[in-house]
């Protein structure tokens, strides 16, 4: 029994022997690591520090970065200039608002005026409404001024005229009936009868009866003339009637030239024309125009007035 336990001792030694038992697999080998002595001697300090590649690299990289600092500061001092200069600015409006305030709010009580802190003079560059349409009612009021009275003058010449014209063919008409009763006339000298009257011999009494002469002198010629009544009468006592009869035509004549152109020139008639009333209404609005012009021109001198006077308050 003792012996086959030693044998087997002997026999299960060798198989624990042949056994290669692992525990953990996944652990790494340790690797050592060697150094050189080159590589140790290169990145000495001693070396590090003298080598000359080492110090362009170096003195290249400081140049640089002080350039860049010293940009950046120049540019950093011209930004804190620029907003110290603003702040000052606006620190010195906000001073003088307030002196002008302070000074304005103990002088205010020497103005008659009700006057306020907003009325304080500003820039006036710009301009307002009120200041563009007084200069456009100025401008329409010199050419309505201009052109009026040129209009006026040719409208009452022109109405004139007409009635002129209007009185002398009513007269000349006139006259042309009145010679038409002259017993003979009419039947003698038919449609030419108009052309005996004319604009300048109408009025006149004498110049008919030397127009009535005339046709006689003319036209009472040959046997066939002197069977007409006119030529007749001329030679016998018809004589007075005839030249009655004309400076009657003439004075019908001469009386309706009169009235027709009293009627015509009258101040109703005179408003009916067209002329007249375009006339009437450009006159009424440049009168509108000069009245609006005048309001806002009253008011733009008070204004400057004011100003005026606090300027003046402001220097003293």
């Amino acid at each position: 029994m003792k012996v086959n336990y030693i044998n087997i001792l002997l026999f299960a030694l060798p198989l624990n022997i042949l056994i290669n038992a692992q525990k953990n697999p996944s652990i790494t080998q340790k690797i050592p690591t060697t150094r050189l002595l080159c590589v140790c001697e290169l990145y000495e300090p001693a070396n590090y520090d003298n080598d000359p590649e080492m110090k362009s690299v170096m003195d290249n990289f400081n140049k640089q970065t002080q350039q860049r600092f010293h940009e950046y500061d120049e540019r950093m001092k011209t930004t804190r200039q620029k907003c110290k200069d603003r702040c000052d600015k606006e620190i010195q409006k906000i001073i003088l608002k307030d002196k002008i305030e302070k000074l304005l709010a103990q002088l205010f009580y020497t103005l008659q005026t009700n006057i306020d802190t907003a009325d304080i003079p500003t820039c006036a560059c710009e301009k307002s409404l009120a200041y563009k349409v007084e200069r456009s009612c100025l401008i329409c009021g010199k050419n309505l001024g201009g052109l009026v009275p040129g209009l006026g003058l040719i409208g009452g010449t022109s109405v004139y005229a007409a009635g002129v014209n209007a009185a002398t063919k009513a007269g000349m008409e006139a006259a042309i009936e009145g010679l038409k009763i002259v017993p003979g006339l009419n039947a003698l000298l038919k449609e030419k009868i108009a052309d005996l009257v004319t604009a300048t011999n109408f009025k006149c009494p004498n110049a008919l009866v030397a127009v009535v002469q005339n046709v006689k002198n003319t036209q009472c010629v040959g046997n066939a003339a002197q069977s007409n009544i006119f030529c007749n009468g001329i030679e016998s006592r018809y004589i007075p009637i005839i030249y009655q009869k004309a400076a009657a035509a003439s004075q019908d004549g001469s009386q309706t030239y009169i009235t027709t152109l009293s009627d015509s020139t009258t101040i109703t008639t005179f408003l009916t024309y067209p002329i007249v009333i375009s006339a009437i209404v450009v006159v009424t609005i440049a009168l509108i125009l000069l009245i609006i012009y005048l309001i806002l021109r009253y008011r733009r001198k008070t204004k400057m007035n004011k100003k005026l006077q606090y300027i003046k308050i402001l220097k003293t």
